[in-house]
């Protein structure tokens, strides 16, 4: 839970007052989230219930309308989406949260900066975004990103390590940090993967580069080049580096005393997947002129023969480790992580982005995150508000100690 200072410290007048600011926002601000996909019912249905102003917009009007069939409420309502018309909706102060694809983030962040609306989505934050910082600031707005799993949860996990080996560690700190993350069918099919959307991503992202640091260096790798077997909790898996992991060392506030060994965030799949894949690997490793085609082909038969079944169970995995030695000597090891499954439209993917994105605007309508372009939140107790919120949708998570 948050923490606030006891009781006896707050005259009534002040308390009574406390609760009239969250009564007020909870019924002036208006919260307009757009895009009803697998990763948006949970987080939807749980401010549903939870607000008095609330509006679900998707292209699809019937699925908006069944994200919030559990409620019948006169300004809790479903429309289809039209942005010119969700924005001719807003009020300074409204509250915008965009799950659509992330190449649209832009386009909603600045006519949310224009109709002086906040912002949020769970997707990596856009430099464009981040440009918009200091107009975000000067409007006294929120615009925040990466406050879903991973990113996400991932943030949370390795804020709360960092803070603990930050009241150990000396100038000859040297640290090894590890973070994965992975989303795959809770009873393995023979490919070890499943889609819930189009692969072509998928298999995209693998030929992309990766940035991460080994052995005290910066190394660019190809994923699908860079699989390696990975253990937790005495199950092994498989896992490749993903993205540009380096930002993260300030992101996550390392001390710039420390030496980095190792720090990777990457992706974790099925013991068995790189064999699985091959086939894939290969049309990447050998490719045409004409290989944007082949992945679309591709996309279409591995769809149709490994999509999720309808209530079909799946699991996600997230580990983040961090390790501190000096003089050779381990003087820290430490980890957060979680195992959860789900199915239907609880799937464990859904709740872990949505709820989690759902308790961030908890946070905005009680003014608990300051203005400007943000990631997730750091600071211990507003991550405490997050796990409450989490273990209240019975999410497990788990601290081990080496």
């Amino acid at each position: 839970m948050i923490r606030r200072p006891p009781r006896s410290t707050l005259s009534s007048s002040s308390a009574a007052s406390d609760v009239y600011k969250r009564q007020v926002n909870k019924t002036m601000k208006h919260v307009h989230w757009i895009g009803t996909g697998l990763s948006s019912i949970p987080g939807i249905r749980r401010l549903a219930k939870n607000l008095d102003n609330f509006t679900v917009w998707n292209r699809t009007l019937d699925k908006a309308k069944k994200s919030i069939d559990h409620v019948d409420k006169n300004n809790v309502n479903a429309k289809q989406f039209d942005v010119d018309l969700l924005f001719n909706e807003t009020n300074p102060g409204d509250i915008v949260i965009s799950q659509l694809p992330a190449n649209k983030h832009l386009e909603i962040a600045e006519l949310c900066l224009k109709h002086k609306c906040h912002f949020a989505s769970t997707s990596y934050l856009n430099p464009e975004i981040n440009m918009l910082n200091s107009d975000v600031k000067k409007e006294n707005l929120v615009f925040i990103n990466e406050v879903g799993l991973d990113p996400g949860i991932d943030h949370f996990f390795s804020h709360l390590l960092v803070s603990d080996l930050k009241k150990i560690s000396t100038e000859k700190t040297e640290v090894v940090y590890e973070s994965y993350c992975g989303g795959f069918p809770a009873i393995p099919n023979d490919f070890k993967y499943k889609f819930s959307w189009s692969p072509a991503g998928v298999i995209k992202a693998l030929n992309n580069d990766a940035k991460y640091i080994t052995k005290g260096k910066i190394n660019t790798v190809t994923p699908y080049k860079s699989i390696s077997s990975y253990s937790i909790s005495g199950e092994n898996f498989e896992a490749y580096p993903n993205r540009d992991s380096t930002p993260y060392v300030s992101e996550y506030l390392f001390d710039e005393k420390w030496k980095v060994k190792e720090f990777v965030r990457g992706t974790l799949r099925l013991d068995g997947w790189k064999e699985a894949w091959q086939d894939i690997f290969s049309m990447l490793e050998n490719r045409s002129d004409n290989i944007e085609a082949e992945i679309n082909k591709k996309s279409e038969e591995l769809l149709k023969d490994n999509k999720y079944l309808p209530e079909e169970e799946d699991r996600v995995v997230l580990s983040v480790k961090l390790k501190a030695f000096e003089n050779d000597n381990k003087i820290f090891d430490s980890s957060y992580f979680l195992d959860e499954k789900g199915s239907g439209e609880n799937t464990a993917m859904g709740k872990l982005v949505s709820i989690t994105l759902s308790a961030a605007i908890d946070l905005i309508m009680d003014n608990k995150i300051e203005s400007g372009v943000k990631t997730a939140p750091h600071k211990t107790e507003d991550i405490m508000y997050f796990f409450k919120i989490l273990k209240d949708y019975k999410i497990n998570i788990q601290q081990e100690n080496g």
